[in-house]
C-alpha cells in the first residue's frame, strides 16, 4: 500500500491544449498572493512568423529531481522534501541571498520585493495539503496540465508517461532531472532532441526568462 512517504508529484503538458487565457497564471497569482509584476508560472510565446502556427508554451517551476537551487542555498532555505520530491523554501531560514534565483536554468524564481525573500511555485503545497490540486491544473478550462503522483499507477500522469510519448526540458549546462513533462510533438520546433539523453529536449539558458 502507497504512503505519505512514497509520492513523486509531476505535471504533464499538452500545450496543443493551451490557448493563452492566462487562466492559470491569474489563479496562481490569487491563490499565493504573489506580488505585482511577478509570476509563479507563465505563458510564453513562440512561432507566429513566416506562416508558423503561434505556439503557447505554460511554464513554472520544475520541481527538478537534483535541483541546482538546492545546492546554491547556502543556508539549506531551500531543500528537496523526503515525503514527495517537492523542492520548496523556508521563509523562516532564507536570507534573501538570490544565489537560488540566479542557479535556476529555468528562471522560475524570484525575490519578493516585500519580503525580500525567494519565492517561486511549490505546486501549490497548501492545497495538495488539503487534498486539493494546484490552482494552475484545476482552473484550466482545456486541461492542459495533468497533475498527480507517478509512484501511484493509477494515477493520470502515470498513466501518461505509460501511452504518451513525453519529453523534459533539460538545459544543456545541466540536467537537474525535471518534474514537468510535455507531450512530444507539441514543444517548439526549435527545440532539438539531446542525443545523449534520449527523448529528453535541451534549450538555451534564456528562454525560460520572464519578461
Amino acid at each position: 500500500m502507497q504512503t505519505d512517504t512514497d509520492k513523486r508529484y509531476a505535471i504533464v503538458i499538452d500545450t496543443f491544449k493551451c490557448f493563452d487565457c492566462k487562466a492559470c497564471m491569474v489563479a496562481c497569482k490569487v491563490e499565493n498572493n504573489v506580488p505585482d509584476g511577478y509570476w509563479r508560472n507563465w505563458v510564453r510565446h513562440t512561432g507566429g512568423l513566416q506562416g508558423k502556427r503561434t505556439h503557447f508554451q505554460p511554464g513554472q517551476c520544475m520541481q527538478c529531481e537534483s535541483p541546482s537551487c538546492v545546492a546554491a542555498c547556502p543556508v539549506d532555505a531551500t531543500y528537496k522534501r523526503e515525503t514527495d520530491g517537492l523542492v520548496v523554501i523556508d521563509p523562516d531560514k532564507c536570507i534573501g541571498c538570490a544565489n537560488c534565483v540566479s542557479a535556476c536554468p529555468y528562471g522560475a524564481r524570484y525575490r519578493n520585493p516585500t519580503t525580500r525573500l525567494a519565492d517561486k511555485c511549490d505546486f501549490c503545497m497548501h492545497r495538495l495539503k488539503r487534498g486539493e490540486i494546484p490552482a494552475c491544473v484545476e482552473t484550466c478550462p482545456t486541461q492542459a496540465r495533468t497533475f498527480g503522483d507517478l509512484n501511484d499507477p493509477e494515477s493520470k500522469v502515470s498513466q501518461l508517461l505509460q501511452s504518451e510519448k513525453l519529453v523534459q526540458i533539460v538545459n544543456p549546462m545541466v540536467n537537474t532531472k525535471p518534474m514537468i513533462y510535455y507531450v512530444k510533438g507539441t514543444e517548439p520546433a526549435d527545440w532539438t532532441v539531446q542525443p545523449t539523453l534520449p527523448g529528453n529536449v535541451h534549450m538555451p539558458l534564456d528562454f525560460w526568462s520572464k519578461s
